[in-house]
């Protein structure tokens, strides 16, 4: 079992200042444009819009790019929770539908959010896959700050309960996929070939009930900051 010091020697200088250069700016980005939207210096309607069609261009020309050398197969469909998180930013940013707010927010802090701190890359920085994965994953989380943290779309009653049982769901489907076709989507028959926290969590199957439990916490605390207050969840009850 790899240490949490062994992990952090084998990705930091894998990356080195280029990757935490990238990770500054997603959240310099994302943190401005929460701030700016909370404030009213940016109208809301064109940018969510805009970061919402900008996300499923990014995506569609990724996919027109992958499936083009790979082809399609049960192995590289867009069932990673990523994928799921970045969709329902999406439909948050266009839609500001209550439920795809929800799991945006919280699927995509913690999804896409560890993605970019330990980031399973196929080609080095600065190739077009690269490049693709910290769009995707930056856009996503500076979509659900604006939206969230902006007060574009808060979260009201209930929304962690929500977001867990979609969890829940979709990594049931997760699971049934990969039982079914000897796939590994959420990486839920092994682990990623790169260091992750999966690995100080032991070998399969064990690591994927505290991996579970980590998420359950991440959403909790995510949870703190944007949870209604008590007048809030009064009005919400009327």
């Amino acid at each position: 079992m790899r240490s949490i010091q062994d992990i952090i020697r084998s990705v930091v200088p894998l990356f080195g200042p280029i990757h935490l250069a990238l990770t500054a700016a997603i959240a310099l980005v994302s943190a401005a444009l929460a701030l700016l939207s909370r404030h009213g210096r940016i109208r809301h309607r064109p940018l969510r819009l805009a970061l919402g069609y900008g996300l499923a261009a990014n995506e569609v020309a990724w996919w027109i790019f992958r499936y083009a050398h790979e082809g399609v197969h049960t192995g590289n469909l867009p069932l990673q929770l990523s994928d799921a998180a970045l969709w329902a930013t999406v439909a948050a940013c266009l839609t500001l539908a209550p439920r795809a707010v929800e799991f945006a927010y919280f699927a995509g802090l913690a999804g896409p959010g560890m993605a970019i701190l330990t980031p399973d890359l196929w080609t080095p920085w600065p190739s077009y896959p690269a490049i693709y994965f910290f769009v995707a994953h930056g856009g996503t989380v500076a979509a659900v700050a604006a939206l969230v943290f902006g007060r574009i779309a808060p979260l009201g009653r209930g929304a962690l309960r929500r977001a867990i049982i979609m969890l829940l769901a979709f990594s049931a489907f997760d699971g049934a996929f990969d039982a079914l076709f000897h796939t590994n989507y959420m990486f839920l028959r092994h682990k990623p070939a790169r260091p992750s926290l999966l690995d100080v969590f032991g070998s399969w199957p064990i690591y994927l009930a505290p991996a579970l439990a980590v998420a359950l916490v991440l959403f909790w605390l995510l949870w703190l900051p944007v949870r209604p207050s008590p007048e809030e969840y009064s009005g919400q009850s009327r």
